[in-house]
């Protein structure tokens, strides 16, 4: 069976509202995610209450909590939607099994892996490696559409900056 016949036979479709989460953090989710339509954020809360924007998630996306559907500890991000979706859910533990006799969701569950490597690596050098202004600049020449999309707030949080900071940048951007 190849992998768009194994989701069809093995997913479960899904439609969440606005405001809607997918998952939440500190909550075991054993479900890979396929996103059909809508757009969420991934984003971790703080002890002290504080947002951090992980990601925003567009259509033909895929989202999980590795460690929660591997080792079922508890998720350490939340998945909320942004406006109503439509997704397709797998149980991880029914990817896995398969994976060990059918070669095509086998590769395909790489692929993914890989994926998710390469985005989380980028991220990692994003933060790093560029400025803020930087930052930002990557998301207006990557990522228009997204832009139309979210707040300026989460925008600031997803980039690692205050308001106030984001609106300074994009005014020295403007004046350009």
């Amino acid at each position: 069976m190849d992998f768009k016949n194994f989701i069809s036979a093995h997913g479960k479709k899904i439609s969440k509202q606005k405001g809607e989460h997918v998952f939440s953090q500190g909550e075991v989710d054993t479900n890979l995610y396929f996103i059909k339509q809508g757009l969420l954020k991934a984003y971790y809360i703080s002890d002290d209450g504080k947002e951090f924007i992980k990601s925003f998630l567009l259509p033909d996306s895929t989202i999980a909590s590795v460690s929660s559907f591997y080792s079922k500890a508890p998720s350490p991000f939340s998945v909320v939607c942004l406006e109503p979706c439509e997704l397709v859910s797998v149980s991880f533990d029914e990817l896995y099994k398969n994976s060990a006799t059918n070669q095509d969701v086998a590769m395909k569950v790489i692929d993914m892996l890989l994926q998710l490597a390469m985005k989380k690596e980028r991220r990692e050098y994003e933060f790093l490696c560029l400025s803020p202004e930087d930052r930002y600049r990557l998301v207006l020449d990557t990522s228009p559409k997204l832009l139309e999309k979210i707040t300026q707030n989460d925008l600031a949080k997803y980039l690692g900056l205050t308001a106030i900071g984001l609106s300074r940048i994009k005014k020295r951007v403007n004046n350009t």
